[in-house]
């Protein structure tokens, strides 16, 4: 049976596993249902978004991110019967630079960095990134971000994790049994890191979508603080056994 410290390096999704992206596009979203005659909740209005988000991004794999959002944002709008103008389409592209983290992610990634290379590999184009960068980096730093800007396509298309993986190797000298794959999402992460038989933890965030019947994983846990909790406990273990 696996032990989280039988791995050297954490392959991190983003938004949805270190980042609230749901409540961020949310807000961004909101004033669209209220200026509609539509009673929309908060789950209708996200899997509105993850529907065309999904599709824009299979359409137009080169896309930057933040186009994307935009363009979803805008789709949602005329699901709503709401033409944007150009402040709000501006706004709606601006807006990850303010998504927030959970209120574990920052103290969990501090702690996980004493036993891991750390990867991010996301869906983001580098200029948005940048902005949750500055957001989450305290205490530790990212050891690689991976992009879809420069991989050229999005999760979960498993070139981003062959990618991923060729990175690990070529930079950290880590070969794939040493990587574990941390994402929240099974559609966008552990469906791939299945297909090329990794392994993965799943960080089961509670009211986390994308749902997927039949995917496995190696670890489950309701949040990152509790995956640094479980590292830590097995270290403690070890020291006295």
């Amino acid at each position: 049976m696996s032990k989280l410290s039988d791995f050297k390096a954490l392959s991190f999704d983003c938004y949805g596993t270190l980042i609230d992206w749901e409540s961020g596009i949310y807000r961004a979203l909101e004033p669209y249902v209220e200026r509609s005659s539509s009673n929309w909740g908060r789950s209708e209005v996200v899997e509105a978004y993850l529907e065309e988000e999904h599709k824009i991004e299979a359409e137009n794999p080169t896309m930057l991110y933040s186009s994307i959002i935009e363009k979803a944002c805008e789709r949602v709008a005329g699901r709503l019967g709401i033409e944007l103008n150009d402040e709000e389409r501006k706004a709606a592209r601006e807006s990850i630079r303010t998504w927030e983290p959970f209120p574990d992610t920052v103290d969990a990634l501090a702690r996980l960095s004493k036993h891991y290379v750390l990867i991010i590999l996301s869906n983001v184009d580098l200029e948005s990134f940048s902005y949750t960068r500055k957001i989450l980096e305290h205490g530790f730093t990212f050891h690689k971000i991976l992009t879809a800007q420069e991989i050229g396509s999005y999760k979960p298309d498993e070139r981003n994790f062959l990618y991923m993986l060729k990175t690990a190797k070529d930079e950290f000298g880590m070969e794939r049994e040493q990587v574990l794959v941390t994402a929240q999402s099974l559609m966008h992460d552990h469906v791939p890191a299945n297909k090329l038989g990794l392994s993965s933890a799943w960080i089961a965030r509670r009211g986390g979508h994308c749902e997927v019947e039949g995917v496995t994983y190696t670890f489950q846990f309701p949040s990152m603080g509790a995956m640094a909790d479980a590292l830590e406990a097995e270290s403690h273990n070890s020291d006295n056994s």
